[in-house]
């Protein structure tokens, strides 16, 4: 199932995702409260084994768990707060979306906007979960 996952990271990850722009952070409302969502409905997570802004997600775990790229500052829509909004450098040179210090993701099991399947998922040493506009995680009870 990697060579799948591997597949669908690539159409995931094509140019409807390139980070020739700059990404929106915004904000919407489903089962599990409002959460973060990309400029497109598409949610993102957080990584707990992240202890700080640097992503520890790479490789395979970045195939499964493509990172919030963008170039250029990146813009805020919603009830998202533009003062939690950071980036950080990727080893590859690529830049990666932060939110209060969390760097962002998507899941590659997420087929369309506003989808959370990857919410409380334990995948490569730690836990995934979307994130409250307060940048707190939001817990799935």
């Amino acid at each position: 199932t990697m060579a799948l996952a591997g597949v669908v990271a690539a159409a995931f990850t094509g140019s409807s995702l390139a980070a020739s722009s700059r990404a929106t952070v915004k904000t919407r409302h489903g089962v599990l409260g409002t959460f973060l969502v990309d400029g497109k409905g598409r949610t993102l997570y957080l990584f707990e084994k992240d202890k700080t802004k640097k992503s520890t997600c790479y490789d395979a775990c970045a195939t499964a768990w493509p990172p919030l790229l963008t170039s250029g500052r990146p813009r805020v829509g919603g009830k998202a707060k533009r003062r939690l909004l950071g980036t950080v450098k990727r080893t590859d040179g690529k830049t990666q979306v932060t939110y209060k210090g969390h760097p962002l993701y998507y899941f590659y099991g997420d087929k369309k906007a506003g989808d959370t399947t990857g919410e409380g998922l334990d995948g490569f040493g730690a836990e995934w979960y979307v994130l409250a506009p307060s940048g707190k995680k939001i817990e799935d009870d």
